[in-house]
């Protein structure tokens, strides 16, 4: 495919873009569980944290009447509330019964399985080793889901100076957006330290985060610069950015087409675009469009596994 600016461009940029990109299954279930919620109880309804890591979805959910909050004590007793796909900890779960919130729960069921494998390691009495980044709300949920020791580690530095109680009786669990390769690097560490050390019987990354690495990889070899689309609070989308860059491909992560100077890609003639699996599809097209405005481009889409995974919405507005 081709477009064709109206622009002087004095060349054709050809621009590569990742398969799969964008929106996972687990964001489509929670921005259409708000957009339910409004639909069926009326504006306000309450989220507590970002329903998803991006500005583009959150402003058009407040326009519709969301209310983003941080914390449970700022939501009115009685409201619905709807709780990220991030996760809560426990307490603001205990919060939110005490005062009374309609809860409905947006939580990513893979998220879900994370804060399961954690409590059932807990149970046998395990100390459980997070591997994660220790402010991520992610992370945050899953250690206030714990009732039991939880340590978190988030780089082969800190795997190296961990030193539990009882090398002997230890369970390791992973938050769902890391960097694949280095999860695993960790684990090996972990493993090489305490042999004994329990994991969960599936991968944690999520498929989405696997998929959407994989085709970062492939885009990276072919293209001089590439390009993520996400915000800078996103987990998975800042893996993105990083792994082309440590394929030795120049990379940029950017909110939407305005983060981009047409000096950056003036020079170049590829170019190759993704986006995190919290950034709509609509960012790729309006990055095109900026594109279309300053070169010829010839836009071709990599080939990449179809992802045909689908979350049921919780009961409580299926």
């Amino acid at each position: 495919m081709t477009i064709n600016s109206k622009a002087n461009a004095r060349d054709s940029l050809q621009v590569v873009l990742a398969n799969p990109r964008g929106f996972c299954a687990g964001v489509v279930r929670a921005v259409e569980t708000v957009e339910r919620a409004l639909a069926r109880y009326g504006p306000p309804v309450y989220v507590r944290h970002e329903i998803v890591h991006n500005g583009r979805v959150v402003e058009e959910l407040r326009a519709k009447g969301a209310i983003f909050v941080e914390e449970v004590s700022s939501i009115p007793p009685g409201a619905v509330t709807v709780l990220s796909a991030h996760g809560v900890p426990r307490t603001a779960v205990v919060a939110a019964d005490a005062r009374g919130l309609a809860v409905i729960d947006a939580t990513c069921p893979l998220v879900a399985k994370v804060h399961a494998e954690g409590r059932r390691f807990a149970a046998q009495g395990l100390e459980v080793v997070l591997i994660g980044h220790h402010d991520h709300p992610e992370v945050v949920s899953t250690r206030g889901q714990i009732e039991g020791v939880v340590h978190v580690v988030q780089d082969l530095e800190e795997a190296a100076r961990f030193v539990p109680a009882d090398p002997t009786r230890l369970g390791y669990i992973t938050q769902t957006t890391l960097s694949v390769d280095d999860v695993r690097a960790i684990v090996a560490l972990l493993r090489s330290r305490f042999p004994a050390i329990l994991g969960p019987a599936g991968d944690d990354i999520c498929y989405a985060s696997q998929n959407r690495q994989s085709a970062v990889r492939a885009l990276a070899a072919r293209v001089q610069l590439v390009i993520v689309i996400g915000a800078a609070n996103s987990s998975n989308s800042n893996r993105l950015r990083e792994i082309a860059a440590e394929c030795g491909t120049p990379s940029l992560l950017i909110p939407d087409a305005n983060g981009l100077d047409r000096a950056r890609v003036d020079e170049l003639r590829s170019i190759g675009v993704t986006a995190g699996a919290s950034a709509p599809e609509v960012l790729v097209k309006e990055l095109l469009d900026r594109l279309a405005s300053w070169r010829r481009l010839a836009v071709a889409t990599l080939d990449g596994p179809q992802e045909t995974v689908r979350f049921n919405l919780p009961r409580a507005i299926a």
